[in-house]
């Protein structure tokens, strides 16, 4: 039996139960990586704020939800506003490849949604970041990332 028919195959009274997947064979695992993934986005992001709040940014909100989307930080410095997309993964490039074109156009419809709500509302500077963090830790932003 080789590695292939080993990996999809499950004993059930003695028989073999072909084609089950990882994720029916191991219920909780799925669920584990969740968890996983939610924790590592949220030191993620905390690493991210760290990183502009000692750039001299003040940090107006994490994880804003609006009706368009959820926009990950808010950052300030001076009378521009930054909305930052975090991502996270074993490399920078990795990392980037995870953001995707429909998520930048949520993001700027939720930017425009946050701005709508301040005093200057819609006529704000407005800036969109890709915050890019790799597995050790390492941030990497890449400003005017996306956006109008």
């Amino acid at each position: 039996m080789g590695y292939q028919s080993r990996f999809f195959d499950e004993r059930i009274d003695g028989d073999v139960k072909r084609g089950t997947p990882p994720s029916r064979r191991f219920p909780g695992r799925r669920a584990r990586r969740g968890v996983v993934a939610a924790m590592s986005g949220l030191l993620a992001e905390e690493r991210v704020a760290a990183h502009y709040k000692a750039q001299g940014y003040e940090v107006l909100a994490r994880r804003w939800r609006g009706k368009a989307g959820e926009i990950d930080l808010v950052c300030q410095r001076g009378d521009g506003v930054i909305f930052v997309e975090v991502k996270s993964a074993s490399t920078h490039a990795l990392a980037a490849e995870r953001l995707l074109r429909r998520q930048m156009d949520r993001i700027c419809l939720a930017a425009c949604e946050f701005c709508g709500n301040r005093p200057a509302g819609s006529l704000s500077e407005m800036r969109f970041d890709a915050a890019l963090v790799d597995a050790p830790g390492r941030v990497r932003v890449i400003e005017n990332a996306f956006g109008g």
